[in-house]
C-alpha cells in the first residue's frame, strides 16, 4: 500500500484529545502544508478538539504561518513547547487562559523526545534549576490555566545529595514532521533542509508511543533512488507521506526560494562586509567582541548580540572563532529574522538534540545573548513581559552552561536620543523604560545559580559594563562622556556594587575607525 496521502487525509487522522507532535524551527523544517490542512478541517468541521500539542523551538512567522494555524479556540487544550512568541494567535489564547501553557527549555524539549523514544519516564537534568522552570519557582507553568490544571511537567529530585529537575516524557499519538524527498517505501532525506532539528527524535518518540508518523516532503521519488547516506528517517518509522504544494514547503520563512548555500550544497562568496553604523548596538557589539578568545566555540543570540559577529567580521577575526547555533548548525554566517537557526556557508549540520548535549555538558566556551530585564541578583528575563509568556527558546540551556556569558542590550528600553563624538557617548534624551529592575518579572537566567557554578558573567550595555559577583552585580566600566549618577545610577532600581574608582571604557569603542581587535589565546 502506498504511503502517499493528501494533507487533508493526514489531518483527518487526528482525533479529539490526541497528543500531537509538531516539527519545525521558525520556518525551517515546518510542515506548513499539514498545518494548513489541520486549520482548514477545524474551521470547517470543529474537529479535532482539545489536543495536547508538543513542539520545541518556536514555529511561525509572527503572523499567520506555522503554529498560528492552530491558534483557534477549542482546537488545543494544552500546549507544551519552548517558545510561543512567533505564533501570536496561539499566544493570545494562552494569554486569555483558553489554552494551558507549559513552557520548557528548548533543549529539554529535544531531550524529552529521546526519553520518550526510549520508553523512559522522563529526563533528569540540571537545566532549569533556579529559573522559572524550577518547581520551587513557577514549574514551567506559563499561565493561570496551567497553574489551575493540576498537571505537572517537572519535579525536583536529588541524586547523591544534588538537586536535579525531572521533566516527564510526553507520549505522542501522532506527529507531523518534514523532509525534502521520500521514496516509495517511506525513507526520508533532508538534503535541501537548512537544518535537521529533532525530526528523527520526534519520529522515534511517536512510533514507540504507538502513534502515527506523518512526513511532509517536496516530492516522492522512486524506491532506491535516494543515496543511503542522505536518508535521515528510515522507512519503517514513517506511516504516511504528504507531498506539499511549493508555497507550503519553503526552505524557511525568509522567502520562497531554495538557497543551497544554507545546506552546504554550494558555498558562495560573501560580499565585502558593510561596516555597521556607529550606534549603541555597535558599541555593545564592540565591547562584547573584546571579550572573545581565539579558538572559542561561541553561541550568539538574536538582537544586540548579533552585533558581535558583525564587529568580528569587520575586524577580520571572525575566522578565529567557531559560531554554533542551537539548531545544530556550526560555522558560517548566521541568517537573521525569519531565517534564525540557519547560516550561509555552514561548516557542518548536526541534530539539535546532539547540540544541546554539547551545550549542557559545558562545551560552549562563550555565549552572548539578549538582555531584556536584569535585577540586583543578576537574574535575567527574556521570556515573559507584561504577563505575556513568550518562552526562552534555547536561552536556558545556553546561559546556564556556557563557561563565559555576556548578556547584551541597551541600558534602557525605548527610543533614545544620543550622540557619539570625539570618542565619547552623550545621552541627549534617554529611553523611558528601565531595564535594570529591583526584581525581574520572570527568572530565565538565575544569577544565584551562576555564582554557585562559578560562571563568568557580564552584562554589556552601551554605557556600562557589569559583572556577576557573589552578592549581586558589580559595575566595572562606564562609557566616556556619560554621567555616573544621571545616566546610570538614576536609571536603575537598585544600586550596584562599585569600587571607589570605576574604569572608563576604551575610547576606541566610540570612534568610526577599526579597533584593530586581536584575540587572547
Amino acid at each position: 500500500m502506498s504511503k502517499l496521502v493528501t494533507a487533508d487525509y493526514a489531518a483527518s487522522l487526528i482525533k479529539d484529545g490526541m497528543s500531537v507532535g509538531m516539527g519545525g524551527f521558525v520556518g525551517f523544517g515546518t510542515p506548513e502544508e499539514a498545518l494548513v490542512a489541520i486549520e482548514k478541517r477545524y474551521l470547517e468541521t470543529g474537529e479535532p478538539k482539545n489536543l495536547t500539542v508538543f513542539h520545541g523551538a518556536g514555529i511561525g512567522d509572527g503572523k499567520d504561518r506555522g503554529m498560528n494555524h492552530m491558534g483557534h479556540e477549542g482546537l488545543i487544550k494544552r500546549l507544551v513547547c519552548a517558545h510561543v512568541g512567533l505564533a501570536p494567535k496561539l499566544g493570545q489564547l494562552c494569554m486569555e487562559n483558553k489554552v494551558e501553557c507549559f513552557i520548557l527549555p528548548q533543549g529539554v524539549c529535544s531531550h524529552i523526545l529521546r526519553a520518550t523514544a526510549g520508553r523512559k519516564p522522563g529526563l533528569v537534568t540540571h537545566v532549569g534549576l533556579k529559573t522559572y522552570a524550577d518547581p520551587r519557582v513557577e514549574a514551567c507553568k506559563g499561565n493561570e490555566a496551567a497553574r489551575q490544571s493540576g498537571h505537572e511537567v517537572v519535579q525536583l529530585l536529588q541524586v547523591d545529595g544534588k538537586d536535579y529537575l525531572f521533566y516527564k516524557s510526553v507520549p505522542l499519538d501522532i506527529c507531523f514532521i518534514r523532509g525534502t524527498y521520500a521514496d516509495e517505501t517511506g525513507n526520508v532525506s533532508m538534503v535541501k533542509e537548512g537544518l535537521h532539528g529533532d525530526q528523527l527524535e520526534m519520529a522515534m518518540a511517536t512510533r514507540n508511543s504507538g502513534g502515527i508518523v506523518v512526513v511532509q516532503v517536496e516530492k516522492m521519488v522512486q524506491k532506491g533512488s535516494l543515496p543511503v547516506k542522505d536518508i535521515k528517517i528510515p522507512s519503517f518509522m514513517v506511516d504516511y507521506i504528504v507531498e506539499a504544494k511549493p508555497e507550503n514547503h519553503p526552505q524557511s520563512f525568509m522567502g520562497p526560494d531554495y538557497r543551497p548555500e544554507l545546506t552546504g550544497e554550494i558555498y558562495i562568496p560573501l560580499d565585502a562586509i558593510e561596516p555597521m553604523p556607529l550606534n549603541p548596538r555597535k558599541i555593545c557589539g564592540r565591547r562584547g567582541a573584546m571579550l572573545l578568545k581565539k579558538g572559542a566555540v561561541v553561541n550568539l543570540g538574536i538582537g544586540v548580540a548579533e552585533a558581535i559577529a558583525a564587529v568580528a567580521g569587520e575586524e577580520g577575526v571572525a575566522d578565529q572563532i567557531t559560531l554554533s547555533i542551537e539548531s545544530g548548525v556550526l560555522g558560517g554566517v548566521p541568517t537573521g529574522g525569519l531565517g534564525i537557526g540557519g547560516t550561509v556557508n555552514p561548516e557542518s549540520i548536526v541534530k539539535q538534540p546532539d547540540t544541546f548535549d554539547f551545550y549542557d555538558g559545558g562545551g560552549l566556551d562563550m555565549a552572548f545573548l539578549g538582555l531584556a530585564e536584569v535585577d540586583e541578583k543578576g537574574n535575567v528575563n527574556v521570556s515573559k513581559f507584561g504577563g505575556r509568556m513568550v518562552g526562552p527558546g534555547g536561552f536556558i540551556n545556553i546561559t546556564q552552561n556556557a563557561k563565559v556569558v555576556g548578556f547584551c542590550g541597551t541600558f534602557t528600553a525605548g527610543k533614545m536620543k544620543w550622540e557619539i563624538k570625539d570618542g565619547k557617548l552623550n545621552i541627549i534624551e534617554d529611553a523611558p523604560n528601565i531595564k535594570f529592575k529591583k526584581a525581574v518579572e520572570q527568572i530565565t537566567y538565575s544569577g544565584e545559580y551562576g555564582v554557585e557554578t562559578g560562571q563568568t558573567v557580564y552584562y554589556i550595555t552601551e554605557r556600562a559594563l557589569f559583572k556577576l559577583v557573589p552578592g549581586g552585580m558589580k559595575l566595572l566600566e562606564i562609557a566616556p562622556g556619560v554621567d555616573l549618577q544621571k545616566d546610570i545610577l538614576d536609571k536603575m532600581e537598585f544600586t550596584p556594587i562599585m569600587d571607589e574608582e570605576i574604569k572608563v571604557m576604551d575610547e576606541k569603542i566610540f570612534t568610526d575607525a577599526l579597533m584593530n581587535l586581536s584575540f587572547e589565546e
